[in-house]
């Protein structure tokens, strides 16, 4: 032990007596390994933004699509399947289900005229299962199925069709038909994509179904449950067969998860993004190495006459061998150190972070992209010092 400390005492006094020439020698392996820190770190930072994008489609890791349907023409009793659904639930304890019709057609009256509108019905839970992030406002909450005058959050389009009032203020969308009745505008969705100018309006299934006798014949419910991913593929099966248990044979009922990782390719394009985007920064890695090795063995024919004075003096070649060694590996982990600190500068700097402003949860800097530049810095020194060391002894 007390020789390895000794060794790292000789490297850094030759390496704070030789400073000029190791600056320069290690600018290039500082850049490279923040290059490859921010690569990793930002490869973390794009795959929370697709999860979370994949989120708002097909819900978060797990969720569980049921659906339901009659295979002898009759009419769905609804009412009684979905307190069949609720009874299942809670057996189960979820905490997370709703149930979705979509699309629902209303007749809203805009300033213009009257026109036709998409609705989709949800509970408060979809939200929460789908990530939907809001631009202004905020999303349904159960006491709101009690309200005289039902909310709805309504889309960016369709806030413009108004002229973006102040939701605070009063705001309500007026329908007209079987639904007619004034909405209150609670939140606002923002545009999924530039030049997405669907116009639609997201209400609460009991609010809708209150203003009803009964759901159209035609009406399809869908039901989606957020569950663990852990167990999932053993709870489908019997989540089936529970919610099946009591139902006459004309009624089928289908289990199945829609969330993106259940997709066995929903990793490869990330996958093939950190590979190709690290493959080139570990290259840069791999060419400031060099540098600093053609730079060493220059430096050892300098130091032919210090190397013999040392062993002159009992220094044994393991020990040559270990201290030359050590002084590439000692000054690539300080330049390391220091090119992870650039790379999380860099990485936190508002201009970055305006790149990743859509994600919901920001995660922070990765762990493990600090640990992969600590490591790729300490064996490119390992290898970048091996050559030399071998020339000292």
């Amino acid at each position: 032990m007390s020789g390895l400390v000794g060794a790292l005492g000789e490297a850094w006094s030759e390496l704070r007596h030789h400073k000029l020439r190791v600056l320069l020698s290690l600018i290039g392996i500082a850049v490279s390994v923040g290059a490859l820190t921010a690569v990793v770190a930002l490869s973390e930072y794009q795959q929370q933004q697709m999860e979370e994008q994949s989120d708002q489609s097909g819900g978060r890791p797990a969720t569980v699509s049921i659906s339901v349907s009659r295979t002898d023409g009759a009419p769905m009793d609804w009412d009684a399947f979905d307190a069949h659904v609720a009874q299942v639930s809670e057996r189960y304890s979820f905490d997370y289900l709703t149930r979705i019709v979509d699309p629902v057609p209303l007749q809203v009256q805009t300033p213009e005229q009257v026109r036709p509108v998409n609705a989709r019905l949800v509970d408060p839970a979809y939200p929460v299962i789908h990530r939907t992030p809001l631009l202004e406002g905020r999303w349904f909450q159960e006491a709101d199925a009690e309200l005289l005058a039902p909310p709805v959050v309504i889309s960016e389009a369709l806030w413009d069709v108004y002229g973006r009032p102040d939701l605070g203020a009063g705001f309500a969308l007026r329908t007209t038909g079987d639904t007619a009745g004034t909405y209150p505008v609670i939140g606002v969705t923002p545009r999924q994509y530039n030049g997405d100018e669907e116009k639609r309006i997201t209400m609460m299934f009991d609010s809708y179904a209150a203003r009803l006798d009964a759901l159209p014949a035609d009406v399809m419910v869908m039901y989606e449950v957020w569950v663990p991913e852990d167990g999932v593929a053993e709870l489908g099966p019997v989540l089936a067969a529970d919610l099946r248990a009591g139902l006459d044979d004309s009624t089928e009922v289908s289990v199945m998860r829609t969330d993106w990782a259940s997709r066995p390719d929903a990793q490869s394009s990330m996958a093939v993004f950190e590979l190709v985007t690290g493959g080139i920064a570990a290259l840069v890695l791999l060419l400031g190495g060099l540098g600093l090795v053609n730079i060493q063995l220059v430096a050892m024919r300098q130091r032919i006459r210090e190397i013999g004075v040392r062993r002159s003096f009992g220094a044994t070649q393991g020990r040559i061998f270990t201290s030359v060694l050590l002084e590439s590996v000692v000054a690539t982990a300080v330049a390391g150190v220091i090119g992870i600190a650039i790379a999380v500068a860099v990485l936190k700097a508002p201009f970055v972070m305006d790149m990743f402003s859509a994600m919901q949860d920001i995660p922070p800097f990765p762990v493990r992209a600090a640990v992969t530049g600590l490591v790729a810095a300490v064996a490119i020194g390992a290898l970048a010092g091996f050559i030399p060391a071998l020339m000292a002894v």
